[in-house]
């Protein structure tokens, strides 16, 4: 896509720091940096979301995240954990939309990077929770 910053990134149009490429995937550093080390890692192929993927390209891309999430690792002593996390759709804060996976380095607790899971287990009961339960298992049967 030819107005896409990725797809411009991967083919070389705009700089990056880049960290690791191979012929399906390029990873290079956020520039927000929302830690030091913030990486994406990107499918060469242009498609907008988690959602697009088929499963050769979910094999490929997600079969590399381990060996560069290592490395980003291994960078620093100083980091702790990772959050690994892929946005999709514009209401879950996707702003580019061509696919890709952060790997936010983890430092400490207050460490400037938040995410925050409500707990409304509350609101449920077991119809509940079984009536999403179905919509969902209905939906794998269309998927096979």
């Amino acid at each position: 896509m030819t107005d896409c910053i990725f797809c411009k990134i991967i083919a070389g149009e705009i700089p990056s720091y880049t960290v690791y490429e191979d012929d399906v995937v390029k990873a290079f550093l956020d520039i927000s940096q929302g830690t030091p080390g913030h990486t994406l890692v990107v499918p060469k192929k242009h498609v907008p979301d988690l959602f697009a993927y088929d499963e050769d390209l979910a094999a490929a891309v997600f079969s590399r995240l381990p060996k560069i999430a290592r490395a980003v690792k291994n960078s620093n002593p100083a980091i702790k954990g990772m959050n690994v996390v892929n946005n999709n759709g514009k209401v879950a804060y996707q702003s580019v939309f061509h696919s890709h996976i952060h790997l936010i380095p983890r430092y400490s607790d207050d460490d400037d990077f938040k995410m925050i899971f409500k707990d409304n287990s509350g609101n449920y009961n077991d119809e509940k929770y079984r009536k999403i339960q179905q919509a969902i298992k209905d939906q794998m049967e269309d998927e096979q």
